[in-house]
């Protein structure tokens, strides 16, 4: 869908913004409001004339114009409310809130706050009386020598001392002279510190943070950081000084401890956190806090996203930066110098004449203006700083070379400029450094940062035998102690293969841990062992201690998942050059000697097998994979044709393999099982040969197990035969059981406790020359999407593309009801997205005003409602308003999203099996608030969620859809409510589609009825 931004401000952080925002394929038109000459009528970018400072203007303004997003550039209509104004009104807004924003707009609150909260600063005063702060000035133990306005003063509100009676001349001029009007009522005396001044930003979601290339900026107006402060003279990045591991430190120590703290004072903040520091012998301290870009670091940072802004934009206000981390182009510097007018920061002239900027562009370098305005077809300047030249180039001596050659090329007479931007960068790379072992590419310190990360992660994997401390030489295993008598050791070593490249494009490397240790697991499986300890080998490029923490964390907790121990160290290997990364894994089990498996000598013609479900393609099979991706032209951020609704393809694919371990040991030591074939490379048709006397066959029936849509859409897609099919793919089963046709339906019970299983084929005597294995109907249940029981299949063929189709177009008008976040409401939107569809969500409504969950909707275009509960007398009033809403939009079915009111028995009868509501258990059990905690109080092994639809008692309605979720032993409220969340955001989708479709009613003795089939 095309987009219409609206940038506001009129700089060159804006000009750059939507320079950046218009190189967005999703992006339509840039607006910007004011904007200046460089953001008039430029391609898709246009000035606007709308009113930024009129909120209310504004937001009618956006929906009369179709305007999805505003980006804020500058800090006062920030701490003005624009963002909280803009959500109430149902217009999607980039910035924080105004609340948030106090960490700019109040130095004062911004001391106090990082002092609440532990995070670096010089020491202070904070003032209201100017005599006091000039007597904290004289008495200080230390330099106070640093004067600043609290409030907003366009970034000029600061005065460093060069002794006491200057520092109390500046007090008097800002209190007493009102040098800065109101934004001097409070004064804050710092601590003058020593050391470089750099700066560092974030995007925050509210709950992570993704921090962007550091960056220096330049303040004094003149070569050799001379003369008075001004907004800045030019910036570079990235900083040389800035190593890594100071990168690392100041995002833990700084960005997200901000982050966290002001989430923790109920003001959590969302979009780009600018932290100015200063490098102390002591370390990072910060001098101050923005709630915006820089201007002029905007200039240097954008242009090195290699990542879509828009994109980034919308998933720091999803919180999906833990999983889309922004991406930045790593070998190159970028360098911009500003081009001030004569007398800046004093008084200046306006409308003088600029030439020469066409042939700037022509070198290959942008042009960002600020203060410009457009004067008879020309352009002259209509503010101090007037023009940024940026280049970007390999290394940061040549960007330096070229912005420089840039400026003299501008005709702008008695602009002011500096000729040494970066020069302490340079200064630093010049200085003389014997090599390090570092120069080889092989980081120790990283690498030693790495371990220490994971320690903790590794020692919860600790178990009988093992205590899983790592930092030895060996890891140790002490056999007796896990109570094994007379055992035999089985070793399994494996790698993940090409789902390595899928997971590095995608960018989503935790489930990798979970696909290393199930192969490892699983395969020592088959012999009967019990998985004992596990080592693994991570070898990259270059170390990146976030992405390999992530990977060796999934690694660590897919160990505990499988009950083995993480034994290794000293498998970490980093080598030179590259961005990439290699995994490989070993396992070793134990089995009692008379346990083992396959026990050959008891499978006999006649036996039956069973299967358990997969997860979907599990690790094997992905060179082909992408193949077929390839020649469907999908990539893998696209909606994924197949698997759950609202999937990315690279989600689906990257589901993790299931570890079967826990799930299998203890039917497997109950006797019934004679062999165990785990489905890995090779498929169906290879695999469980390996595992049956030569003698024997395998006759399978594809049409009684549930067949996973991707492997249908890889079939159709790919055009791929059967026998490829089978020969490549698990095609939905991830083990195969042989057992005894008297065990069969015991064991079967046992597996679908915790998982889907099928009894899918049986053991024949195999004829001379014939195939060792046949997969009867397969073709045909993959044409036709599997047969299933699950609720997603059953909207697959019910309501989904191969549903009936005599009604196309036909579309059932749903509303949401919401009170938060919308991550359910999110999940419905997907869903309804698709054009196999039945459901059209027309109106998302909200009781409270500026939630997330209405930007989602707005992002989405759809018509967003407030009904604010505190505004009504009685509940019955607010049930009435609602349902006026609802009959406004003409809506059929109502779905609540996470709706915190308890709705009236009149309401609830009016919209009697038109009403869904969605629950954190599987229902009748633990009903009402904290469902997950009465689950883990309980010690149920197994709990879900509920999809319902409502009836006047609580959570008691009729059960359209339900999840199973298994309860681990580690599990806390926290991580159980995760994974239930996910298995919401499957469960409540296909319910709608259920509803909207008409293939589910409810009945008038209230129960579930459904449409037949023919």
């Amino acid at each position: 869908m095309s987009e219409r931004v609206l940038v506001v401000g009129s700089g060159g952080r804006e000009h750059v913004l939507a320079w950046k925002l218009a190189q967005s394929p999703q992006i339509q038109q840039v607006l910007v409001a004011p904007g200046n000459a460089g953001t008039a009528n430029c391609g898709k970018i246009s000035n606007s004339e709308v009113s930024i400072s009129n909120h209310t203007i504004l937001a009618q303004f956006c929906k009369d114009h179709h305007v999805g997003l505003v980006v804020v550039g500058p800090e006062v209509p920030l701490a003005a409310g624009i963002v909280d104004d803009l959500t109430a009104a149902g217009v999607l807004c980039f910035g924080p809130s105004a609340k948030a924003a106090q960490l700019e707009a109040s130095k004062s609150f911004s001391k106090a706050f990082m002092e609440r909260h532990s995070i670096p600063t010089a020491r202070y005063g904070s003032f209201t009386d100017p005599q006091e702060a000039c007597n904290y000035i004289r008495t200080a133990d230390f330099p106070a020598l640093v004067v600043k306005a609290s409030g907003l003063a366009a970034g000029k509100g600061v005065i460093v001392a060069k002794d006491q009676d200057e520092a109390c001349q500046a007090v008097m001029d800002i209190m007493k002279d009102r040098a800065f009007g109101a934004a001097g009522e409070t004064v804050v005396v710092e601590e003058l510190l020593e050391g470089e001044e750099v700066s560092c930003l974030c995007f925050s979601d509210g709950f992570t943070v993704s921090p962007m290339p550091p960056a220096q900026d330049h303040k004094r107006l003149q070569d050799g950081d001379v003369g008075p402060n001004t907004g800045g003279m030019g910036a570079y990045c990235p900083t040389p000084q800035v190593s890594q591991e100071l990168l690392q430190q100041i995002r833990e120590t700084v960005l997200q401890k901000t982050v966290d703290g002001m989430r923790e004072e109920g003001a959590p903040y969302i979009g780009v956190l600018y932290a100015g520091l200063m490098l102390t012998k002591q370390g990072p301290k910060v001098l101050e806090f923005n709630c915006r870009f820089g201007d002029p670091e905007c200039q240097v940072l954008l242009p090195l996203l290699k990542s879509d802004l828009y994109e980034v934009i919308l998933n720091t206000m999803n919180g999906k930066l833990a999983s889309s981390t922004p991406l930045w182009h790593q070998d190159s510097s970028a360098v911009t110098v500003v081009m001030a007018s004569a007398g800046y920061p004093g008084s200046y002239k306006k409308g003088v004449e600029i030439t020469g900027l066409s042939q700037v562009q022509e070198t290959g370098l942008q042009v960002f203006h600020a203060g410009t305005g457009l004067k008879e077809g020309g352009v002259v300047s209509s503010g101090g700083r007037v023009l940024t030249i940026t280049a970007v180039r390999s290394s940061l001596e040549a960007a330096l070379q070229a912005a420089n050659q840039g400026v003299a090329t501008v005709g702008f007479p008695g602009a002011v400029y500096r000729r040494d931007i970066g020069h302490r960068a340079i200064a630093h790379l010049n200085q003389h450094r014997g090599l390090t072992y570092k120069d080889s590419g092989v980081d120790i310190a990283a690498g030693n940062k790495l371990v220490d990360m994971i320690k903790p992660l590794a020692k919860a994997t600790a178990r009988a035998g093992c205590s899983a401390e790592l930092g030895g030489f060996a890891g140790l295993f002490d056999l007796k102690a896990a109570g094994f008598v007379d055992p035999i050791l089985v070793s399994g070593t494996d790698g993940v293969g090409t789902k390595l490249k899928i997971a590095q494009e995608s960018r989503q490397h935790a489930g990798l841990g979970q696909d290393l240790v199930a192969m490892c697991v699983n395969d020592v499986l088959a012999q009967g062992a019990e998985p004992l300890f596990f080592l693994d080998y991570f070898s990259c490029g270059r170390l990146d201690v976030d992405v390999a923490a992530s990977v060796v964390g999934g690694i660590a907790k897919a160990c505990e998942m499988a009950g083995c121990a993480l034994l290794g160290e000293r498998t970490h290997k980093y080598l030179s050059g590259g961005e990439t990364y290699d995994l490989a894994g070993f396992c070793v089990g134990a089995v009692e000697r008379g346990e083992l498996l396959p026990r050959l000598g008891d499978i006999a013609e006649g036996d039956l097998l069973i299967g358990v479900a997969s997860s979907g393609v599990h690790s094997n099979g992905f060179s082909l994979v992408r193949k077929v991706l390839e020649k469907a032209n999908l990539s893998y951020s696209c909606a994924a044709p197949f698997g759950k609704p609202g999937q990315t393809v690279g989600e689906v694919l990257l589901a993790p393999t299931k570890i079967y371990s826990r799930l299998l040991l203890p039917i497997i030591r109950g006797g019934a099982v004679k062999a165990y074939a785990h489905i890995t490379g090779g498929g169906l048709l290879e695999n469980i040969p390996r595992v049956l006397p030569p003698q024997l066959a395998v006759d399978l029936d594809a049409s009684r197990w549930s067949i996973p849509p991707v492997f249908s859409w890889l079939h159709k897609e790919g055009g791929l035969s059967e026998e490829e099919m089978a020969r490549t793919f698990n095609c939905g089963l991830g083990a195969v059981l042989v057992v005894a046709p008297l065990d069969a339906q015991r064991v079967l019970r046992q597996l679908r406790a915790q998982e889907e299983a099928w009894i899918v084929g049986s053991i024949a005597h195999k004829q001379p020359g014939a195939e060792a294995v046949v997969v009867r109907n397969l073709k045909h249940t993959l044409l036709n999407a599997g047969a299933a029981s699950s609720a997603e299949l059953e909207l697959e063929q019910n309501g989904g593309c191969h549903g009936d189709s005599s009604t196309p177009g036909k579309r059932t008008r749903v509303a949401v009801l919401i009170s938060g976040t919308g991550t359910n409401l999110q999940a419905l939107i997907e869903q309804a997205k698709r054009p196999s569809s039945s459901a059209e969500i027309v109106v998302v409504i909200s009781n409270r005003p500026g939630v997330q969950g209405l930007k989602r909707a707005s992002l989405a275009g759809i018509q967003t409602r407030v009904v604010d509960h505190k505004l009504y007398g009685s509940r019955a009033e607010f049930d009435s308003t609602i349902d006026r809403v609802l009959e406004e939009f003409g809506v059929e079915l109502v779905c609540l999203a996470g709706f915190m009111r308890i709705l009236t028995g009149t309401f609830v009868k009016k919209w009697n099996g038109k009403l869904l509501n969605i629950h954190p258990s599987l229902l009748p059990s633990f009903k009402g608030v904290n469902a997950q905690k009465q689950a883990l109080q309980a010690g149920v092994r197994v709990s879900g969620c509920t999809v319902h639809f409502v009836a006047e008692e609580v959570d008691a309605g009729a059960i359209i859809v339900q999840e199973a979720v298994p309860v681990l032993s580690s599990d806390t409220e926290e991580s159980l409510s995760d994974r239930i969340r996910e298995a919401e955001h499957r469960a409540f989708p296909a319910a709608m589609e259920l509803v909207a479709s008409g293939t589910v009613g409810l009945g008038e003795d209230g129960r579930i009825t459904w449409k037949s089939q023919s």
